[in-house]
């Protein structure tokens, strides 16, 4: 099958990445964005784009959207909106326009199109949107605090992350499941696994669902 992946050389996506090109059921994997991811691999196809422009793609059975910034990286809430709802958006409508029947979303804990926090209205808005567009499957990945080596994506450690990693080591027993740091791995893992289920209808992954080792 042919797979789409918006934000392949992020945080999430690197590790989503991973996983489709090594799955011997995926025949290729396209990738959108200004950057190709850093490895190539026989399966991967770069269509370079800005995402408020997304050229042609191949007929695709599964994507998979990881995109997102934050507002001060961003520079504005206008700007925070343009990747996080709108290039999101598109990226969806593109792929189910060329055959998607199946959507796994990277969102974040909180959303909710009704919050008066502007970040998780704009997240919540988003998935909204998104149901209405008619995959058969649709799959929302809610982490909470994300953890993992930011030094391959040329960002450095970031303070809350750390913070957080520390918090959830010493007082992880009394921190409630959704709450825990987690790492990205356990949330491109956990995704593309209910994706490939192919369940009829809407998810929802919260990170105490998605932590590998609560698991075992």
């Amino acid at each position: 099958m042919n797979v789409l992946l918006a934000g392949a050389t992020g945080l999430v996506g690197r590790e989503i990445l991973a996983l489709l090109l090594a799955d011997r059921g995926v025949a290729a994997v396209h990738t959108l964005g200004r950057r190709a991811p850093p490895t190539p691999h026989a399966k991967l196809h770069h269509h370079p784009c800005d995402l408020r422009s997304i050229p042609a793609l191949p007929p695709l059975h599964t994507a998979f959207i990881a995109l997102g910034t934050t507002i001060k990286v961003a520079g504005s809430q206008e700007a925070f909106r343009a990747v996080d709802h709108d290039a999101v958006l598109a990226v969806a409508r593109a792929a189910r326009a060329a055959g998607a029947r199946r959507l796994g979303l990277v969102s974040a804990m909180g959303a909710d199109a009704g919050s008066r926090v502007f970040y998780n209205r704009v997240k919540g808005e988003v998935e909204q949107a998104i149901a209405q567009i008619g995959f058969e499957t649709l799959v929302i990945a809610r982490p909470s605090l994300l953890v993992g080596d930011r030094g391959p994506l040329g960002q450095p450690a970031r303070r809350g992350e750390i913070v957080g990693k520390a918090i959830s080591r010493w007082l992880r027993p009394l921190i409630p499941a959704n709450y825990r740091a987690i790492r990205a791995g356990d949330v491109a893992h956990a995704l593309v696994s209910t994706v490939a289920r192919g369940a009829p209808g809407r998810s929802l992954l919260l990170s105490g669902q998605m932590q590998r080792g609560a698991r075992r």
